[in-house]
């Protein structure tokens, strides 16, 4: 199934039925009064996230999707029938965009939660409703009210607790092959991966959690080169960054320049996704001499200036993941104590959650921006002319803690 994390939609909600213009008429019964019933309200739009999808491939091709118009009223005070509602079912995750303002109208993070997107029309009244002491024969109705229509913008953010953020080739799939039952493809060569893949981890029998691989960064990432940043907005909602750095690379680049090279990029992105909590986890150890370790690690760390948890791990050859993975467990289990217990420390990623939201949507909406002037002919705004253009628009002391492998 092709992965499709971000569609364009129009909804329009069901009108209301007209209301009925209608006089009694029965044998032997005079001057029968009014007895038109009102419409029927007309079908509103809902969405509802379901845990059975991890994809918007629904929305690729089918972009227009209408409710159900309420029934007209009738004869003999008859109500019309209500529009059934229509339900479009998106994956958890999935954020809802009003496209014309830009406005979020929801953010379905839960399964089963429900989210109203357009509101059915009124329903007409019927004659009846203007009956009176002094109008006992009223000819008056009112039609049904149009249904709300709106163009809307879903992008749905995968769901996990941590997240893989790397060069292409620097392990990413293959550790999340080490530690879980996903298989995403593994090859030697770049960008294997093209979508996100998600894990499940088990560390004991009932603790585990959820790690995300996203495709392969390269510099020059946040102007669009390579894949560019599509995908690194689906780190936006984890709790936990793990940076993979290739010890040993192929090609010339060096581990300390890749390094540098990934924290540039996430910076140029969003500054507060970069505030996450990170770890650095080097790769990739077996592929040198063990002796070698402790400089290789000590050239990476100074470069970065580095003061987290510093991890050295093979993933193909699993190891140092056992001890990765309970640690990963560990920092989640005392993250999600904290928050129950420190109000202000629940605020405080609150805030930091959506500060990256933010950041991240508006890197986002440049280039979409960006694309749209070059499918016009216009390269930058370097293009425009000056008659068109208004300016108005215009320390840790101790070090970082560093898990060498022993096994």
């Amino acid at each position: 199934m092709k992965f499709v994390d971000e569609v364009s939609i129009r909804v329009k909600a069901g009108d209301g039925g007209n209301g009925c213009m209608s006089f009694r008429r029965e044998k032997f019964i005079e001057n029968g009064g009014p007895n038109g019933g009102d419409g029927g309200d007309g079908g509103s739009v809902y969405m509802i996230a379901d845990e059975n999808l991890n994809t918007l491939v629904d929305y690729r091709y089918t972009r227009h999707f209408d409710a159900e118009r309420g029934s007209n009223g009738g004869s003999t005070d008859c109500t019309g029938k209500k529009g059934e509602e229509l339900v479009l079912r998106v994956p958890v995750g999935t954020t809802v965009i009003d496209s014309a303002t830009q406005e979020v109208i929801g953010d379905l993070t839960k399964a089963g939660q429900r989210l109203l997107v357009a509101h059915g029309g009124w329903h007409g009244l019927g004659n009846t409703r203007f009956k009176s002491s002094t109008n006992r024969a009223p000819r008056q109705t009112t039609p049904g009210k149009p249904g709300e229509a709106r163009d809307l913008k879903l992008e749905m953010k995968v769901l996990a607790d941590v997240g893989l953020l790397g060069l292409p080739n620097a392990g990413k799939s293959t550790l999340i092959r080490a530690v879980s039952a996903a298989k995403p493809k593994v090859a030697d060569y770049p960008f294997t991966t093209l979508v996100p893949n998600l894990g499940v981890v088990s560390v004991d029998r009932w603790k585990s959690f959820v790690v995300a691989d996203i495709p392969g960064l390269i510099e020059g990432a946040s102007d669009g080169a390579g894949l560019g940043i599509r995908f690194l907005k689906h780190l936006s909602r984890t709790r936990l960054l793990l940076h993979l750095v290739d010890m040993a690379p192929l090609d010339d680049t060096s581990a300390p320049d890749a390094a540098e090279v990934i924290v540039s990029e996430l910076t140029k992105f969003s500054p507060s996704l970069a505030e996450r909590d990170r770890w650095l986890v080097l790769n990739k150890c077996d592929q040198i001499l063990e002796e070698e370790h402790e400089e290789r690690v000590k050239e990476i760390v100074d470069r970065l200036e580095w003061t987290g948890p510093v991890y050295v791990i093979s993933a193909i050859s699993k190891l140092g993941t056992e001890r990765l993975c309970h640690d990963i467990m560990r920092y989640l289990e005392d993250r999600a104590d904290r928050l129950a217990a420190d109000p202000a420390y629940k605020e405080e990623l609150a805030e930091l959650d959506q500060r990256i939201e933010d950041e991240a949507r508006a890197q986002l909406q440049a280039l979409d921006d960006q694309r749209a002037l070059r499918r016009s002919g216009v390269k930058s705004v370097h293009d425009i002319g000056d008659d068109d253009w208004d300016e108005e628009d215009v320390d840790d002391e101790d070090g970082p803690e560093i898990i060498y492998v022993r096994d």
